[in-house]
């Protein structure tokens, strides 16, 4: 059985402006490269044979900085992506609430589903977890993929950017 490691991209920008970030490309800014960099530098002495990560930079970035550390070349599955905002892609709650009222989050404004998350998230680790079986792997993603999917999991999870948790 694989050992899963999973990890949230280091810090947006956009995460500080409380900005639904979805599926856009935001970089991490200054503080989550230093984060990035101090999680691969924590790593540093820890087994790992294979790192996944979302196509979307700031997870890849975050990837990336742990795989010249292991010296594993990252592979990008892009079902690891952050969830589908739709319409409230780039919005903060002010915006949303200016934009189309309190009751916002009621209207169908083509956000991803948190089942189809859910499905998606379950789907990766699995195909991740099966083509390297008795391996340990990385995978390094985005809050709502990983909350949502390790909620399915573990029902009382937590995660925070940059840390990592083992399945």
């Amino acid at each position: 059985m694989a050992l899963i490691g999973l990890i949230r991209h280091g810090v947006t920008d956009w995460n500080h402006e409380y900005r639904a970030q979805g599926q856009a490309d935001i970089p991490l800014n200054d503080e989550g490269r230093r984060q990035a960099e101090l999680l691969s530098k924590r790593m540093n002495n820890e087994d790992w044979d294979y790192i996944y990560s979302s196509d979307l930079s700031r997870a890849l970035e975050t990837a990336e900085m742990i795989g010249r550390i292991k010296n594993i070349e990252v592979k990008i599955d892009q079902g690891l992506r952050e969830m589908n905002c739709g319409l409230i892609e780039g919005t903060t709650e002010k915006d949303r609430v200016s934009k189309w009222g309190d009751g916002w989050s009621k209207l169908d404004l083509g956000i991803e589903p948190n089942d189809e998350i859910i499905s998606r998230g379950m789907k990766c680790i699995m195909e991740i977890s099966e083509r390297h079986s008795d391996k340990k792997v990385l995978i390094v993603s985005h809050g709502a993929l990983i909350g949502l999917t390790l909620k399915k999991l573990i029902p009382h999870s937590i995660q925070e950017n940059t840390s990592i948790i083992h399945l």
